[in-house]
């Protein structure tokens, strides 16, 4: 759906026709157009001359995999439901170790150990940082620096002079 809508939903488009202005397509608007196009259909020289046979295609089959979109999310919805009934079920059955091992070592341990990798993540980070910072800040040696100040230095004092300020 969303690739026949980034394909089909521009002005020229097949699909411009049932697009609003969020880029949205409702079924209200398809069914609409589809009227629409029947009611043209009745006079199959105005199908032909607007070419509304390859839209009505297009609507029908962008139709179809809404509804087909709409089945699998009942059916998704349906089978959650029999899970959820099929886990309560479970839990009358369960000891009182299982139960310890699955709150412990399944929910709490795995979300520490989780909790435990960012933070590690983050202090690797943190210390790729700086680490690179101090690369940058001590990139130059000490006595080339001393060198670069003194030359400039002199570079300073000798505009100094000419300018006709007297070092003392």
């Amino acid at each position: 759906m969303d690739e026949l809508r980034e394909e089909h939903s521009g002005e020229e488009g097949l699909l411009a026709e049932v697009t609003d202005d969020k880029g949205k397509i409702s079924k209200g608007y398809l069914d609409k157009r589809i009227k629409e196009i029947k009611r043209d259909a009745a006079t199959p020289r105005l199908l032909k001359e607007k070419g509304l046979g390859e839209e009505a295609n297009m609507l029908q089959q962008y139709k179809k995999l809404m509804d087909d979109e709409t089945e699998v999310q009942f059916k998704i919805k349906t089978a959650k439901i029999e899970l959820e009934k099929k886990v309560i079920a479970q839990y009358p059955k369960l000891s009182i170790a299982e139960i310890k091992t699955l709150v412990v070592e399944k929910k709490w341990m795995a979300a520490m150990d989780q909790r435990i990798r960012t933070e590690m993540d983050n202090i690797s980070h943190r210390l790729t940082q700086r680490i690179k910072e101090l690369a940058e800040r001590y990139e130059t040696p000490m006595p080339r620096m001393t060198e670069n100040v003194a030359d400039l230095e002199a570079k300073v004092n000798t505009h100094l002079t000419k300018m006709g300020f007297v070092l003392k």
